[in-house]
């Protein structure tokens, strides 16, 4: 049994009531609009308490959560080789912003962002794990999204930035199947949530719109940070390389795996 089936039979078996929850997603994504067979899949956790919501990678947190506790204990470790979702949305359910907790090299970024959803709730009916379901839609990122929520669970929030309906955000995703966030289980806690920190990134404050441009020009020149800051070396077979050729051999990889990665979440972030 996989690693994801096993979480989900964790999660489903516990009882749900209690004042704090953490709802569990999988999230399945298409990073290239190029390779469509390509899909990947990660299980992503919305953490709920009294007045505040979290989103936030399973993998990221288990691997946070290792990286403190090493640290604490004097010993530096680095994280899994393994690709997860970086980024955390933390929300005051009280209010329409959100902190994007996001990094772009060599920055962790804190973005204070305000947003307005607006909701078309349809008179289409469903049902996801024994929750009667409704449909909604709306705009958002540059995509249309396709939503379906429980008014049984009286939460108005959802994954990834999505809030706002008279009840939890069971599953969404946007028209053309690209990003789709779906409900697997509920499980009930005790005590305030905290995430890890891990002191590995510069932090860094910043509004929507600068980090619209900071992201934007990463995109462009992803190495903007690095320039010089490769020294000539010699390889295994004692051949040498100059520090400038170095830089453009990242340089080049680098580029090569933006392109690889065009059909982000918030498409409308690509364009000039």
């Amino acid at each position: 049994m996989n690693t994801f089936k096993i979480i989900i039979l964790i999660f489903t078996s516990i009882n749900i009531f209690g004042q704090n929850k953490q709802f569990l997603y999988e999230y399945k994504f298409i990073p290239d609009s190029t390779n469509v067979k390509n899909i990947e899949k990660e299980i992503m956790v919305l953490n709920i308490n009294k007045d505040k919501s979290e989103f936030y990678s399973f993998e990221k947190y288990k691997s946070d959560s290792t990286l403190n506790a090493d640290f604490e204990k004097g010993v530096f470790s680095m994280p899994p080789n393994i690709k997860m979702n970086r980024d955390r949305v933390v929300r005051n359910i009280n209010t329409q912003k959100v902190e994007y907790i996001t990094i772009v090299p060599d920055y962790r970024y804190s973005v204070s962002q305000s947003i307005d959803l607006k909701w078309n709730v349809l008179a289409e009916f469903d049902n996801i794990l024994g929750y009667n379901v409704q449909k909604a839609t709306t705009e958002f990122g540059g995509r249309r999204w396709i939503a379906w929520f429980a008014k049984e669970i009286p939460i108005k929030s959802g994954p990834y930035k999505f809030f706002g309906l008279p009840g939890l955000i069971l599953k969404i995703e946007d028209t053309h199947k690209n990003h789709i966030f779906e409900l697997k289980g509920i499980k009930a806690t005790k005590g305030d949530f905290i995430y890890p920190y891990v002191n590995n990134f510069k932090d860094m404050k910043i509004t929507y719109p600068k980090y619209v441009k900071i992201y934007k020009n990463f995109r462009k020149d992803p190495m903007a940070g690095s320039v010089g800051a490769f020294p000539d070396q010699t390889d295994a077979n004692g051949v040498f390389h100059s520090g400038e050729e170095v830089f453009r051999l990242f340089e080049k990889q680098a580029l090569e795996e933006l392109k690889k990665d065009n059909n982000i979440i918030e498409l409308e972030l690509l364009k000039n």
